[in-house]
């Protein structure tokens, strides 16, 4: 890993590792979110302690952190975009959200900073991506499903692009469904709450 990578890796990580969640509920008078719902720190939880504002605040601020990140890399780096400083960055902004050092390494699931990493990426699968993940919340109203779907689109639409993303990409999706784990056995027992409802 050359020097440029080494950063660019940290300088994701620490982006990625603020928890817009725990900030702005505290900010917004509501507490620690992590005592709420299922103590997730991102948005879906957030809109359980009654705010759809905040709600939405997180879910903007957790997109954007992702896109910063390779952002800056790029601005930094002067490299093109899609090259390995950017790649790092995103690799780091993601890790940073699902295992940030300040909360020790309980993070969010990652879905809204993932959307923010395709923006600058791959566009085209952002677009497919957000599609997805909104179209899905909107009709069946369970995030965690729109979340894992809208995650495993990303690399299908890598591969349908011929980008070298791909593997990158599916190692995201990956990722995200194991910090959708208890997720997953709520769908499977039928226990899992639609957008309104208590826990997950």
């Amino acid at each position: 890993m050359t020097r440029e990578m080494l950063l660019a890796l940290v300088l994701g990580y620490l982006l990625g590792s603020i928890p817009f969640g725990l900030i702005v509920t505290r900010l917004g008078g509501k507490g620690d979110i992590r005592k709420v719902g299922s103590g997730n720190i991102g948005a879906t939880n957030v809109l359980r302690t009654g705010s759809k504002a905040l709600a939405v605040l997180t879910l903007v601020l957790d997109c954007l952190k992702g896109t910063a990140a390779v952002l800056l890399a790029h601005r930094l780096f002067s490299t093109p975009l899609d090259d390995l400083p950017d790649r790092y960055a995103a690799a780091g902004a993601l890790i940073g959200h699902l295992y940030p050092v300040w909360l020790k390494f309980r993070g969010g699931k990652g879905v809204a900073t993932f959307l923010g990493i395709l923006i600058p990426l791959l566009p085209p699968a952002a677009i497919v991506y957000a599609v997805v993940w909104i179209g899905l919340l909107l009709t069946i109203r369970i995030s965690s499903v729109a979340g894992m779907t809208a995650a495993i689109s990303a690399p299908i639409a890598a591969a349908l692009l011929h980008s070298s993303l791909f593997p990158m990409l599916l190692g995201f999706a990956l990722l995200i469904l194991w910090k959708h784990r208890e997720n997953i056995l709520r769908l499977k027992a039928g226990t899992e709450p639609r957008i309104g409802r208590q826990s997950g």
